[in-house]
């Protein structure tokens, strides 16, 4: 099958949206005889920036809010806030916090703060994603704060890099909203929020890190992707995140850094209501999809064909277990289904439409539900749809894939969109959580990666790779797979 290119040409009706909005305008000049960094997001902020929702990134990504606890390249953590930990029981590990830290607002960080952050996002309803299945509890005491949870949990540093555990001063929390205006202890302080439009971001002079290179940041959110490459193309943009691959071919060379990321497009399917309830027509759509042509046309070949839902990002995923003999394919008999996915990643919407082809060329009766995220996300999550196409990423917040295996297919998961409540799985899942780090963890998650296949709730198709986008003159900018850094301390125009 031959899919569609897309076309080179910008729409009319995109540059008219630029000019209307004057979405690359930077709100300030050179300080200095420097520059200002001109920073083009693709999801505007669905929770006001709140760092218990999906925002927290866009904190991270900016240097602006920080954790606990970083990651390094291969998923280990490293000291953030804390300068040290240990284990001191087994249900309970002893933070050391970093001295000379203040917040954006002259407040000095302390254990109290700490306490503060963790707690209100352990109460929070729906639940960080990251504490999906975790119960801890906060106490303080002097520049120590422990953290103690119900059962022995070996990834928790790990969980303590997540950027929706980020540590805010306490006028965030001042009523029932999380405000990180001002309140963080990054690079660069947070000072207006401008709706779903743009962000502006200062220098933070007192960094305990180091001054900061750039004298600031102006972000704007364009979900577009034709217009966000467009704004690297014309010069009105410094950095831009997540260009669409139809987009690639259109800048130069230098403009653009391609990295395999722990991402993975996948089909999931709903187990608990409608067509694909029946384990027979679950396999019958896996059976039917055909990733090659997903990679090779809509991709461009910018991605890779999936064996599982953990890609080549991690690379001791090819260590798979055989997984159990599948359930044979049945007869769709032209049933009807619908299948949802967003517009936000451009790529999205194409492969809907070419899955729509394969699986009317097996049978069923496909129609498509295509929305902006924002829109559609709630419906997804409550089972609205037999089937939903997501770019999802698989180490989330933790840097280890059980995380995201826990939230997505287990029983009580957070972001079950398969709506999978399967004893196997859900048993899998809980060995893979509680097993400590190392080889004997990396087992168990491959034993729960295949639990997870072999009930056909999810179907992975392709992994991806970021592409980002850097003017010519941008130095130091992040290329995170993990997606959580973009603009760093080092970070500047030359």
């Amino acid at each position: 099958m031959r899919l569609r290119k897309h076309t080179p040409f910008v729409p009319v009706a995109v540059a008219t949206t630029l000019l209307a909005t004057g979405c690359f305008a930077s709100t300030s000049g050179p300080v200095d005889g420097e520059q200002r960094l001109r920073v083009v997001m693709m999801l505007p902020p669905r929770s006001g920036l709140s760092p218990l929702s999906d925002d927290a990134f866009k904190l991270s990504r900016w240097s602006t809010a920080e954790t606990l606890v970083t990651l390094d390249a291969n998923g280990d953590p490293r000291p953030a806030l804390a300068e040290k930990w240990r284990w001191s029981d087994e249900r309970t590990w002893t933070f050391t916090l970093r001295s000379g830290v203040t917040f954006h607002d002259g407040t000095p960080l302390t254990a109290k703060d700490v306490v503060r952050s963790l707690t209100r996002a352990a109460g929070a309803a729906p639940k960080p994603r990251i504490l999906d299945g975790v119960e801890l509890a906060v106490a303080g005491k002097g520049d120590t704060v422990s953290v103690t949870t119900a059962v022995a949990d070996p990834l928790l540093p790990q969980r303590l890099s997540s950027p929706q555990l980020s540590i805010l001063a306490a006028r965030a929390y001042r009523g029932k909203t999380v405000d990180p205006v001002g309140a963080g202890t990054g690079a660069f302080v947070l000072k207006k929020v401008n709706g779903t439009s743009s962000a502006t971001l200062d220098r933070n002079e007192d960094y305990w890190g180091g001054r900061p290179k750039a004298p600031g940041i102006d972000v704007r959110f364009v979900p577009d992707g034709t217009a966000r490459a467009a704004a690297l193309r014309s010069g009105e943009a410094d950095i831009v995140e997540a260009v669409p691959v139809s987009q690639a071919s259109l800048l130069k060379e230098d403009q653009i850094t391609e990295v395999p990321m722990p991402r993975t497009n996948t089909l999931y399917l709903n187990t608990r209501r409608g067509v694909f309830r029946d384990p027979a027509m679950r396999a019958a759509a896996r059976a039917a999809v055909d990733a090659e042509p997903l990679v090779k046309g809509v991709y461009e070949g910018r991605a890779d064909v999936a064996e599982g839902l953990l890609g080549p990002a991690i690379p001791w995923a090819k260590q798979r277990p055989e997984r159990a003999k599948r359930t044979p394919a049945g007869d769709p008999k032209g049933r009807r289904i619908t299948i949802g996915t967003f517009t936000d990643r451009a790529e999205l919407p194409e492969v809907a439409a070419a899955l729509q082809q394969q699986l009317r060329t097996a049978g069923f009766r496909v129609k498509l539900e295509i929305r902006e995220y924002a829109n559609i996300e709630s419906d997804a999550l409550a089972g609205k749809f037999d089937a939903f196409v997501l770019s999802r990423a698989t180490v989330l917040d933790s840097g280890d894939p059980a995380a995201y295996l826990y939230s997505d297919f287990a029983g009580d998961g957070s972001f079950n969109i398969s709506q999978l409540a399967d004893p196997a799985v859900d048993k899998a899942l809980e060995k893979a959580s509680s097993t400590p780090t190392g080889a004997a963890r990396r087992k168990a998650v491959l034993e729960a990666e295949a639990a997870v296949l072999n009930t056909d709730a999810a179907v992975p198709m392709l992994h991806e790779r970021v592409i980002q986008g850097d003017a010519a003159n941008v130095v130091n900018s992040a290329k995170d797979p993990r997606e959580r850094l973009l603009v760093t301390a080092d970070t500047h125009l030359r």
